[in-house]
C-alpha cells in the first residue's frame, strides 16, 4: 500500500497540452512527401527526382500544347505557338514517319534506310 500513494516525480504538471500537435504535423509532412513520390512513380516519370534530362509534351497537337524540358536541376517550360519562323537548316538528323495505325517512327539519317 505504501507504493500506491507515492507521487511520480518525473511528471510535469505544467506541460503544454498542444505539444503533441507538432508530432502530428511532422507525420503529416512525411505522409505528404511519400504521396508525392508515389504519384511520380505511378505516372512513370521518376526521372524528375533524379539528375536525368527529361522532356515532357503536354497536350500534344492541341492549341495549348507545352513542352517541359528538364536539364539537371533546371526546368524550362516552352509554350508552342503557330507563329512561322524562317531558319537555315545546316544538317538533317533523321526522318519521322507515320505508320498506318498512327504511330510515329524516327529513322536516324545515318541508318541508311
Amino acid at each position: 500500500m505504501k507504493y500506491m500513494n507515492r507521487k511520480i516525480d518525473n511528471i510535469d504538471d505544467d506541460e503544454d497540452p498542444l505539444s503533441g500537435v507538432a508530432n502530428l504535423f511532422d507525420a503529416a509532412m512525411v505522409f505528404a512527401l511519400g504521396l508525392m513520390v508515389m504519384l511520380l512513380i505511378h505516372m512513370s516519370i521518376p526521372e524528375l527526382l533524379t539528375q536525368a534530362d527529361v522532356t515532357i509534351v503536354k497536350n500534344p497537337g492541341q492549341d495549348d500544347m507545352q513542352v517541359i524540358v528538364k536539364h539537371g536541376t533546371e526546368i524550362e517550360t516552352l509554350d508552342i505557338t503557330e507563329e512561322m519562323v524562317e531558319v537555315e537548316i545546316s544538317k538533317t538528323l533523321g526522318t519521322i514517319g507515320v505508320t498506318p495505325d498512327g504511330r510515329r517512327v524516327y529513322v536516324p539519317a545515318s541508318a541508311g534506310g
